[in-house]
């Protein structure tokens, strides 16, 4: 059975995670892990080493005070770890699924990755995080981290859910982009969805070719696709 794994943080793009992985759950029967991740900075209690003209007692007191505070630091991201666990859980099991099971994780996001990513079709993350600049431009740290060390297709989930009608594919001829129109057309999450795969460049007999015969892939099962050339830079081409 296909297993699908999100990963939320509790920022605002946690919500969106969540529809997405309900949708794609929805349409590949898919059971769901919810991982929260904590960091090692979150559940550190290693007291600070203090240095200076501080007297031994006076600072012998104030590292067992730090310690404590940082112990209860780690208690506090524990729990709130777990109600972020446990609210995306009531959201999946409020939109229809049954097969949802939750993973408070200490330690790398990438390790996480690595570790949990073997049984799992696809990965589902948020475009940026708790802490990430919201500049457009500018992704969240950890999903470069995840998509660099995930062997799995990632799904980048935005701010907000809409349910998907139409897909985009930027082919470019090459093994990669070949392996994504395969890997959309072995399975079930795109079927009977709208596609428009495109290349940017000039157009030759040898692109045109190219791109037919992956257009060919896709209508052979029943994806509505529409191919084209267009010339331009990839960037403001795709963005179009």
């Amino acid at each position: 059975m296909t297993k699908l794994i999100a990963l939320i943080d509790g920022s605002i793009y946690s919500k969106s995670v969540c529809d997405h992985t309900a949708w794609i759950a929805e349409r590949t029967g898919a059971i769901v892990e919810i991982i929260h991740v904590l960091g090692h900075q979150e559940t550190s209690t290693e007291p600070v080493n203090l240095s200076g003209n501080i007297g031994l007692g006076a600072r012998t007191a104030l590292l067992e005070e730090l310690a404590e505070h940082d112990a209860k630091t780690a208690k506090l991201s524990q729990k709130r770890g777990r109600m972020i666990l446990a609210d995306a859980k009531t959201r999946l099991l409020s939109d229809g699924l049954d097969k949802v099971s939750t993973r408070l994780r200490l330690g790398g996001i990438a390790e996480t990755i690595q570790k949990y990513e073997k049984d799992t079709s696809f990965i589902i993350v948020g475009k940026r995080g708790e802490a990430a600049d919201f500049a457009k431009m500018h992704l969240g740290s950890n999903l470069e981290r995840v998509v660099r060390s995930s062997n799995k297709p990632v799904l980048v989930a935005a701010r907000s859910f809409t349910p998907v009608k139409r897909f985009l594919i930027a082919f470019d001829g090459g093994p990669s982009s070949l392996k994504a129109v395969k890997h959309i057309a072995e399975g079930d999450l795109f079927s009977k969805l709208e596609c428009r795969i495109i290349m940017v460049g000039k157009e030759t007999s040898h692109t045109k070719k190219q791109l037919d015969n992956a257009a060919q892939i896709l209508k052979q099962k029943d994806i509505t696709t529409e191919a084209g050339i267009e010339q331009g830079y990839p960037s403001e081409v795709i963005s179009k």
